[in-house]
């Protein structure tokens, strides 16, 4: 669903940039407290994840496919004001080295995917959470029906900027009724991969899922009599030293980027279809770095395709863990100055 620059006027571009950066500066400022339990090497992690299982499109039906959006599941692994840092990171090296998504749509593209399906996600996994067991197995389905429901309410969100500013009119009752039934069947596809990354993650390393730590079984005490009392404990599983982990995490996200993505679906994105099918897929423009080297997943100059996209998917996955870590740390050193 990245948006290409053309799509929406310039005042609507605008007031979503503005949004953006005020999430992104609120995520700066709260981010703090889930940093302190996760740790900064997990956000980058969890953004060069998101950015690497994004270049695998799978198929959806009618030559169309999707994507994993990924905020369901880094607001689950890192919290949701972390998980918002993490979803911008992506965006912002997507759009500055790949040309994946327009520049002047960079705020709309945070606002959709960085915001939206992060406190969606996030919100409705505590939801069904507080229904389940309290047990650290309940993240997974939690966060999956997060996920699910994530995609098509950014696809409704998208609808609705386009009846504020779009570029092409069109009748919004199609838009509408295209985008969020096309995104429906993305989102399954979405939790899925929110599902089978989670259920990992907590079978092994728990205590490396935010949404999960707070999730210990209640303790029952028995006393001389046999009388019994549940107490919940009030402190979240401790964290353990996560070298071994983030490592093989490291080792898996570059298989994915520099392997599994060159098997991705060519079929057009959900987006890109229904703008075909309705006709506003022209209004769209080339991003201001579409000469860029690593533009549309390769890397220029290289005539293999195979190679290029290995190494442009490899590089993508660095680059997207430094920057990552780097903006954990600005907000754990913001936070620690506010205090």
């Amino acid at each position: 669903m990245h948006v290409p620059d053309g799509f929406f006027d310039a005042p609507t571009s605008v007031a979503t940039g503005l949004i953006a950066a005020g999430a992104v500066g609120f995520s700066l400022q709260r981010a703090n407290r889930e940093l302190r339990e996760t740790g900064p090497a997990l956000a980058g992690l969890t953004a060069a994840f998101v950015f690497a299982v994004q270049m695998v499109n799978f198929p959806v039906g009618a030559g169309t496919s999707g994507h994993l959006l990924g905020g369901a599941l880094a607001a689950a692994l890192v919290g949701p004001w972390t998980a918002v840092l993490v979803m911008s990171t992506v965006l912002l090296v997507q759009g500055l080295l790949f040309a994946d998504g327009g520049l002047t749509a960079l705020g709309t593209n945070i606002t959709l995917m960085g915001l939206i399906t992060v406190l969606v996600g996030y919100f409705l996994t505590r939801a069904v959470l507080k229904v389940m067991p309290r047990r650290v197995g309940s993240v997974v389905p939690a966060a999956t029906v997060g996920a699910l429901v994530s995609v098509p309410v950014a696809a409704l969100a998208f609808t609705g900027l386009y009846s504020i500013g779009g570029a092409v009119d069109i009748p919004l009752a199609k838009l509408a009724t295209a985008m969020v039934g096309w995104h429906i069947l993305v989102g399954i596809g979405e939790a899925v991969i929110t599902a089978a990354v989670l259920s990992a993650v907590v079978a092994t390393r728990p205590d490396l899922v935010y949404a999960a730590r707070h999730l210990q079984r209640d303790l029952v005490l028995v006393d001389a009599d046999g009388n019994t009392s549940t107490v919940s404990p009030d402190r979240p599983i401790a964290a353990k030293p996560a070298g071994r982990s983030l490592g093989i995490g490291v080792a898996v996200t570059l298989v994915v980027a520099g392997g599994l993505s060159l098997f991705a679906s060519a079929h057009p994105d959900g987006l890109e279809f229904v703008g075909a099918k309705l006709g506003f897929d022209g209004a769209a423009k080339d991003s201001a770095v579409a000469g860029s080297p690593l533009a549309d997943y390769g890397v220029h100059g290289i005539g293999n395709s195979q190679v290029s996209g290995a190494l442009a998917g490899i590089i993508g996955v660095l680059v997207t863990i430094v920057v990552g870590l780097a903006i954990a740390k600005l907000a754990s050193l913001r936070a620690n100055k506010a205090s």
